[in-house]
């Protein structure tokens, strides 16, 4: 083990990490909870500052993916599709089988130009966002939930009797963003395990639908509403279907270990056009769109590729060098501060400061386990089954 890989399995470095995550995060929801004054007087203003403000936090994610654990991701698709990136709006379709799905698509998105960075070949104004449907309980998570409130990330209690006309609503205030955006949907609902996919499976031989092996049964409401509540702002769908080579099961706190890991996606295009207008055509169409899926990650595990030509797009140098300069800023007075204390041979506060570090260790812990699929939710487990 060399001397940077050894240092990335250090217990101190992850909390250096860890530390200029939150510190820097609630710094950055400081500020845009000052911007919702321009709300009322510059929408279009309030949502091109927040997106830049978000990126400042999410790249540094992205980051750790990229510069940290140097994961490859290699893209499966065709080149009309790979010349649209970041140039259209979009809904995305991914599906929810691994802990960092969510962080390949946001690597994804940065290297196209769609996080809230400065695209190399783009002026600043046509800096892009990227959206998604979130379960609500996301919305009090510190720093994920309360920068995803800044940028009108539209929450739902997945209880549709209720979120109806929430999700309604947030869809159609999207309808003018300023920013191109990717909006993300997970249409299973809730991360793969074997418990979900048993029920889900009864759910569909109940419904007389094919089953699948390695997706659960897709809820077709969040994406028939979003379809029709997005026609005429969204130009297209892009179905993402992600696997890992070696059959690996990559973690954020692998991520944060340092290991790196190669991920595959294969991506297709469907224009909006293609999809029916009739609310049970499109949830056919996209039951059919999974079945699809399954086929695509049964090629993978026999062949170990997707089908398509395969692209590697380069890793930008935006997100390290937000990073360094969030680095660079925090941790300077940081380390002049536990100088002081442990110089000034108090013990009341040197045990204080071992508290914060505490502290501070347990609660970057919980952040990393908001992503662990054996502490997701129960939602899609027997016992809260329900027919769409």
């Amino acid at each position: 083990m060399g001397p940077l890989a050894y240092l990335k399995t250090q217990f101190a470095v992850h909390l250096l990490i860890g530390f200029v995550f939150v510190v820097s995060g609630l710094l950055i929801n400081s500020v845009q909870l000052c911007t919702l004054v321009l709300w009322p007087l510059s929408k279009q203003l309030y949502r091109r500052l927040n997106c830049r403000l978000a990126y400042s936090l999410w790249s540094q994610l992205v980051m750790l993916l990229e510069w940290w654990s140097c994961t490859e991701c290699t893209l499966f698709t065709d080149q009309a599709t790979v010349d649209r990136f970041g140039k259209e709006h979009v809904v995305v379709i991914l599906n929810h089988n691994f802990e960092i799905d969510f962080l390949c698509g946001w690597t994804m998105c940065e290297r196209f130009g769609v996080l809230g960075a400065y695209p190399e070949s783009l002026p600043a104004e046509m800096c892009q966002s990227s959206k998604v449907l979130a379960k609500r309980e996301l919305l009090y998570v510190p720093l994920i939930g309360w920068t995803w409130y800044f940028l009108e990330i539209v929450f739902c209690k997945r209880r549709w009797e209720e979120d109806r006309d929430t999700v309604i609503r947030g869809l159609e205030r999207l309808a003018d963003y300023p920013e191109y955006m990717w909006f993300l949907l997970y249409c299973e609902g809730t991360r793969f395990t074997e418990k979900k996919h048993r029920v889900s499976m009864e759910v569909a031989a109940s419904k007389g639908l094919p089953a699948l092996k390695y997706h659960l049964l897709p809820r077709t409401k969040g994406f028939t509403t979003a379809v029709q509540c997005l026609r005429g702002t969204v130009a297209a769908v892009y179905d993402v279907t992600l696997n890992f080579r070696g059959n690996k099961n990559p973690s954020l706190l692998g991520i944060l270990y340092g290991k790196k890991y190669e991920a595959d996606m294969c991506v297709r295009r469907f224009p909006l056009e293609e999809i029916p207008l009739d609310e049970k055509e499109a949830a056919q169409w996209l039951h059919k769109l999974y079945q699809e899926k399954d086929a695509l990650q049964e090629m993978y595990n026999q062949k170990g590729v997707f089908p398509g030509e395969q692209f590697k797009p380069a890793r930008r140098p935006w997100t390290l060098l937000n990073f360094l300069f969030w680095a660079t800023v925090l941790l300077s007075p940081l380390f002049s501060c536990v100088f002081g204390v442990f110089a000034s041979g108090s013990p009341l506060l040197i045990l204080t400061f071992l508290g914060f570090v505490g502290a501070a260790s347990f609660g970057v812990r919980r952040l990393i386990g908001v992503t662990e699929i054996e502490k997701g939710s129960s939602y899609g487990n027997q016992e809260f089954k329900k027919k769409e």
